[in-house]
């Protein structure tokens, strides 16, 4: 997500780093021509098919279609999120990231005192650990290796109300900063103790790595509550933050599955045991923007939830975040586990090949979404199957367009019998627009041009004729000429990141990739000859129409008919 970034710094840090250099640091590149080549490091590969343009400041592999700016790449590579990718290459640049506040770009309030409390928090967290015997036996007790503590970072908050307090609130600063991370509460009347007390303390890290939170855990089970969490804090919220998925991401260059399941201890014992994909939310049910990072961070997402009532609606909750995120090549998977069991106790009974073997057969969302909607519906009657459709509509319609949209709405259609015609806005356009096929294609070729160079919006006089053309894309390639316009020197991967959060974004990205090799002045000529054609073919849209209206013109309309009447179908050769 863009946060509160404005789109002017976005141009500036774009333009003052060299998405060369970027890539360079993580990739060993070599030079081809304009361009510098690589083995792509996101998919196998023996052949260089991965393309970096230092004129248009974009990258592209032509083996898996991965393409994008400086701070995509950032965002595939280190899979970071968009504020955090734009964080890291403003630092290289030497520049602070501003935000936007009451209609005007301020400095980010700088946190770097309070990360820094929380990293002192979970060092002296970790030092209390060996003194304590019970929490040794505890964790001896669960089967947690020494090299497993240190990885995850555990540690021990000791009895008393002041331990925290007496060993990092030593001056009102620190108290402060204390307050503000969630570290200390306080009572009726006023009074400051230490939040967490005689626990497991599981430090909660942030995509970079740094510790934003905490989780702590009572080593008795009869003890309440079993798990306490920090509050929300300026750097915490639970929300969005997934416990260990920075352990998946340092142990998995290249990961292909995640799995999200319910407690801290089930994602340790999966780790140990030798499957470090595993996830866990922080006390809440997933929400959308957990889907979201769980689908940045992998292709296939497997939730794993007890079998019971609570797991299912756990679940439940689970597959409507999913939905909207689903786009082709997202896949969603649901694993629930026998009645008693769960990640922690399964792993120590049938081992990592027995578990990893409960994952490969995860039931697809598809079979769970029918499967649920069906539960107490009488398929076997006409109100039933009416019933079903009825209930799967809605949730179809928050399905993005493409294969897999297609294929649920054909699944329903098979198993009700009944037309799946979505609601209002979210129909597909794609079966409506297939006898404009040459035309869509021409606009899109016009785009491409214009993205591989942006500086040709200049020779493009206003107001646009090739408006007048009824096209998909044609607002679009309008809006695109404006931007380029309005922001002289602008460069290809600035024009697309322009529409970061926007549907057209992959489309451009895609379409940006098709123009990565080619000279400046073909593509200069091909760009005005669209821009002709498309003007022709707006005059003889306008020919038709008023030829069909014949009988009902006004005089003004008559006289420009006959002026269009010699249009031929196609425009003379070089226009």
């Amino acid at each position: 997500m863009r946060g509160l970034i404005p789109d002017s710094f976005i141009d500036e840090l774009l333009a003052r780093v060299d998405i060369v250099d970027v890539v360079e640091r993580r990739v060993p590149l070599k030079k081809a021509g304009r361009e510098w080549t690589a083995c792509c490091p996101f998919h196998d590969e023996r052949t260089p098919s991965f393309y970096v343009s230092p004129a248009k400041q974009f990258f592209h592999c032509f083996g898996c279609g991965v393409s994008g700016s400086a701070i995509k790449f950032l965002m595939d590579f280190d899979r970071l999120e968009f504020p955090d990718a734009v964080e890291e290459l403003a630092q290289t640049a030497g520049l602070t990231v501003p935000r936007e506040g009451n209609g005007e770009a301020v400095p980010r309030e700088d946190k770097t005192d309070l990360y820094a409390l929380l990293e002192a928090a979970a060092s002296w967290y970790e030092g209390e650990l060996p003194g304590h015997a019970e929490v040794q036996a505890y964790c001896s007790k669960r089967g947690l290796d020494a090299e497993t503590i240190k990885r995850f970072r555990l540690g021990w908050a000791p009895a008393g109300y002041d331990g925290v307090i007496k060993s990092l609130g030593n001056s009102p600063r620190r108290m402060d900063l204390l307050a503000e991370a969630g570290m200390v509460a306080s009572n009726d009347k006023g009074s400051k103790y230490d939040r967490f007390r005689e626990r497991l303390m599981f430090p909660i890290l942030d995509r970079r790595g740094r510790v934003i939170a905490f989780g702590g855990r009572v080593l008795q089970a009869d003890q309440a509550p079993k798990y306490l969490n920090s509050p929300e804090t300026p750097l915490f919220h639970k929300g969005r933050e997934l416990f260990a998925l920075w352990q998946v991401k340092q142990a998995n260059q290249h990961l292909s599955r995640i799995v999200v399941v319910e407690g801290y201890m089930d994602v340790i014992a999966l780790h140990q045991a030798g499957l470090p994909i595993a996830v866990a939310t922080l006390g809440t049910a997933t929400t959308p923007e957990h889907t979201e990072v769980l689908f940045r961070a992998a292709p296939d997402v497997v939730f794993c939830f007890d079998g019971d009532r609570a797991g299912r609606a756990a679940a439940w909750k689970a597959l409507e975040s999913a939905l909207p995120r689903l786009r082709d090549g997202r896949q969603a998977y649901f694993l629930f586990l026998p009645d008693g069991e769960d990640p922690d106790s399964l792993i120590r009974k049938e081992g990592r090949h027995g578990f990893e073997q409960r994952i490969t057969e995860a039931m697809p969302l598809s079979d769970y979404f029918y499967g649920e909607l069906s539960r107490d519906v009488g398929m076997g009657s006409l109100d039933g199957r009416a019933r079903l459709a009825e209930r799967a509509r809605p949730l179809l319609g928050r399905l993005p367009d493409g294969a897999f949209r297609d294929l649920m709405t054909q699944e329903l259609e098979k198993r009700s019998g009944v037309s799946a015609r979505l609601p209002t806005g979210s129909t597909p356009q794609r079966a409506t627009q297939r006898p404009a096929a040459a035309q869509r294609s021409l606009v899109r070729s016009a785009i491409a041009l214009l993205l591989a160079q942006p500086g040709m919006a200049a020779e493009v006089a206003k107001p646009y004729q090739f408006l007048q053309l009824d096209r998909p894309g044609v607002p679009l390639l309008a809006e695109l000429l404006d931007l380029a316009r309005s922001r002289s020197g602008i460069n290809s991967a600035r024009l697309v990141e322009h529409f970061a959060e926007r549907p057209e974004y992959p489309a451009l990205q895609k379409l940006m990739a098709t123009m990565m090799v080619g000279e400046p002045e073909t593509q200069r000529t091909e760009f005005l000859q669209a821009l002709a054609r498309m003007e022709h073919q707006a005059l003889i849209q306008r020919r038709n129409l008023l030829s069909a209206r014949r009988q009902q013109l006004s005089e003004e309309e008559k006289a420009e008919l006959r002026m269009l009447l010699p249009l031929r179908e196609t425009p003379d050769q070089g226009t």
